[in-house]
Order: structure tokens, then C-alpha cells, then sequence
């Protein structure tokens, strides 16, 4: 058993872990940052995935909610920020502020740091260019998507959910190497399961790394975990709070494919342009978005989504901020069900879809419908349930920084906000 001291104790290598450990290094904090996954070196196919996402063991489809919702998340150094689309829009902004969060500055300083900007017809389609005329023809407002893409390494192979092989887009692996160059330590492999509690004061973490126990006391504690990891870190912690792995929602969401005669959208970072406009008072955001690879199409639509043809596939996704009723077990099984409220969101927005698709060249008798699915998870360890303004827990020196503090869905890509959270929460703990 190893028992060292560092400053800060860092759970989970992704968008809010990655960063408050490169920000607190920065100061010259000494930092260790415990990983779950690997350091994944090969991405990029179909068959590398199956090393880093949360698959069933034998199956290798994803994780499903108790109800059979698929959720994606990985395992890995990164976390999901390395099989994102490189989407990284604000969110919760004006809802942070009125709970006493203002993350302006942060916000500032990220997309400056990150180079956002929006996608360009360098890295666009031409079905996605036809999807994006199209809604706009039928009054729709859908515009360019804010990107953190390297367009001149991007080699338009579609294929950012399986991991980046050329390092086009921004992911927390960057911010996790600068942490490491600065004096970090990083352990991979490591599953922290509890945190070491005294006297209502965290001291320190325990886990696994394969076999072996480990045990590692530090100042002060950040769970960044994520919307299920980190539930049922502090559930195992014995923390007296009920709120804890309640309040579930994982940002649900349907792909819808069109048939066209010529066009596809396979040759692009998915998620080129999105429609915002919907979201405030319906509660979903339109998005151009295929999956080229069959076995994904198979997975989320079965044997009529493996057999759409990719080079004639357009498509959209309706994303919706879910009812945010699901539940983290200690145990790790997932409650998750679409409700009959998520149920109208989606419906509405497959019309809508459907409307957009047809008038951009799809065929009105082909369209699939994929599953609903989620890649978001979050709500677990809400602000104001379980940790406040700060992101401090009950326990003295525990601290949580991810999607878990979510109050709720966004409905929209998470990444850029956790990074802006993180930035404030290493400013509040220098």
C-alpha cells in the first residue's frame, strides 16, 4: 500500500479534471491526477474504441440503463473530450450567474486559450452544406457550429468519435500533458473507489490499480469523475446526503438519416452547423450529424441503420435536455427512461428534421430513426444538493468538478462550461 502527500488529489483526467490540475500545477501545487483508463495511444477506428469505451465485456455494445437506454462514456486519458466532435459552445451561463457563479471571465479566457471558432467550409460537407441551405431556405437558424478543430490537420475523415488519430481537435489531453511537463504526477489505471474521510475532513483517496490497493492523502480532494463515476465515489464514501446519484439526465438524443441521391455527410467532423433556436422553449437543439461506421448505426438503429448506404447518408441529431429523473446506484446500474415529456421534445424535433432532410435532397420514405441515446450524463452531485457555489461538498476539502454538479440538462455539448468551472474552481483554491 503507498501512502504519499500531495496537495491535491485529482479524480478523472477529463474536461474538469484535466484542466484544474494544469491550472493548479501552474501554481506550483503538487498535483497527482488518478485515471481510471489508459493512456490510449491507438484512436481512430472502429476497433479501437472497444479498448476505451464503457462497453459490456462480451457483447461490446454500451452501457444501458437499467430501461435499455444506451449511454456513452470512455475510459481513458481525456475522458470523453477525446471522442467528442470538438463542439464547445457556452452553456448554463446566465443560470450559473443567477445561482452565484460567473464564469464570464473564464469563458473568456477559454475560448481564447482553445482558438475557438466557428466551423468553415474547409472542413464542411456537402450534404451538410445542403442540410444547412435547406433549414435556412425553410426560415430555420441554423448556423456554423463553434469548433476547437485544427482545420489544417483535419483530414475530414468523420470519424472524431472514435478518437482523433491526426490531433486535429482540442481535447483534455492537452491541458493534461502541459500538467504533467509542469511537475503533475499521473497514475493510470488506478479506480479510485472511496474517499478517506476524518472527522468530516477528506485526507486522502483509495483504490485499485488492477489487484493491488492503493492509498494516496493529499490536502485537499477534486472528484472529476464525472456525472456517473463520481456518485459513486462518494455513495462508497458513506457521504449522508440523498441526493446523491439522483437527478440523472444524459443530455438524450435520436439520429435521424435521409437517403439522397448523390450528397452525404461522411467526410466531415460530425455536428458541422447546429439550430440553437428551439431550445429555450422546447427544449432541444438541431444538429447536422451521421455516423459513418455501420457497426455504430447497427448499434444505435439496427439492421436498417447498418445498411444505409454512407456515401448517399445525411442526417440531423435532436439533442434535448432530458427530465433529469434518473439514478446512479452504489453498485453501478443505471435507472434511465425517456419520459413522456422527452418523448414530445424528440418527437417534435424528428419533425422538424424529417422537414429540413427532405428539402435538402432526402428521400421522405427512407428516413431511420436511431434509439434514444445519451453521451452526457450529469445531475448526480447537483449545485445546491450536494455541493455549493464552490464546489465543496459537506465533507471539509472535498470538491467536485464535473458534469455531476449539473443542476440540470443543458441540452447542449457540456465541455466547454466544465472547462470554464474548472478554471474558476482553481482560482478559488490556488
Amino acid at each position: 500500500m503507498e501512502n504519499n502527500e500531495y496537495d491535491f488529489i485529482i479524480v478523472g483526467s477529463g474536461a474538469g479534471g484535466a484542466t484544474v490540475a494544469f491550472e493548479l500545477t501552474k501554481k506550483g501545487n503538487k498535483v497527482l491526477i488518478l485515471e481510471r483508463g489508459d493512456d490510449i495511444k491507438n484512436v481512430g477506428t472502429f476497433y479501437d474504441i472497444l479498448n476505451f469505451y464503457d462497453c459490456n465485456r462480451y457483447t461490446k455494445i454500451p452501457k444501458k440503463s437499467n430501461e435499455g437506454v444506451i449511454i456513452y462514456r470512455t475510459f481513458m486519458a481525456g475522458g470523453t473530450t477525446e471522442v467528442a466532435t470538438g463542439n464547445a459552445v457556452r452553456c448554463f451561463e446566465k443560470e450559473f450567474k443567477e445561482k452565484g457563479i460567473d464564469l464570464r471571465h473564464e469563458f473568456d479566457e477559454a475560448e481564447k486559450e482553445l482558438k475557438i471558432k466557428p466551423s468553415s467550409n474547409e472542413i464542411q460537407s456537402e450534404g451538410s452544406q445542403a442540410v444547412y441551405k435547406a433549414a435556412k431556405s425553410l426560415g430555420y437558424k441554423m448556423e456554423p457550429m463553434p469548433k476547437v478543430i485544427d482545420e489544417e490537420k483535419c483530414i475530414n475523415c468523420g470519424m472524431c468519435i472514435f478518437g482523433c488519430a491526426q490531433r486535429a481537435k482540442w481535447t483534455a489531453k492537452d491541458f493534461l500533458q502541459k500538467a504533467v511537463d509542469l511537475g503533475a504526477e499521473i497514475k493510470y489505471r488506478s479506480k479510485v473507489e472511496e474517499v478517506i474521510i476524518d472527522k468530516n475532513k477528506a485526507i486522502g483517496v483509495k483504490g485499485k490499480n488492477n489487484q493491488d490497493i492503493f492509498e494516496y492523502n493529499a490536502g485537499k480532494i477534486i472528484l472529476a469523475a464525472g456525472g456517473l463515476g463520481t456518485p459513486i465515489i462518494l455513495l462508497n464514501s458513506k457521504l449522508n446526503n440523498p441526493e446523491i446519484g439522483e437527478n440523472l439526465y444524459i443530455d438524450t438524443f435520436v439520429n435521424i438519416y435521409g437517403l439522397t441521391e448523390s450528397v452525404s455527410q461522411a467526410n466531415e467532423p460530425p455536428m458541422e452547423f447546429v439550430d440553437t433556436e428551439f431550445h429555450r422553449d422546447k427544449g432541444f437543439i438541431l444538429s447536422t450529424f451521421i455516423n459513418r461506421q455501420r457497426m455504430i448505426r447497427f448499434i444505435e438503429a439496427g439492421t436498417k441503420g447498418m445498411r444505409l448506404p454512407t456515401n448517399r447518408l445525411i442526417g440531423m441529431m435532436c439533442k434535448i435536455a432530458d427530465t433529469p429523473k434518473g439514478k446512479v446506484y452504489r453498485d453501478g446500474r443505471i435507472s434511465k427512461t425517456v419520459s413522456k415529456e422527452d418523448q414530445e421534445k424528440l418527437k417534435e424535433g424528428i419533425r422538424i428534421s424529417k422537414e429540413i432532410l427532405e428539402k435538402a435532397g432526402a428521400d421522405k420514405n427512407h428516413f431511420i430513426i436511431s434509439n434514444p441515446q445519451g453521451a452526457h450524463p450529469g445531475g448526480t452531485a447537483a449545485l445546491g444538493k450536494v455541493v455549493n457555489k464552490n464546489l465543496k461538498t459537506e465533507i471539509d476539502n472535498l470538491y467536485i468538478c464535473d458534469a455531476s454538479i449539473f443542476h440540470n440538462s443543458p441540452g447542449m455539448p457540456p465541455i466547454l462550461t466544465i472547462i470554464a468551472l474548472a478554471k474558476r474552481l482553481a482560482k478559488q483554491l490556488g
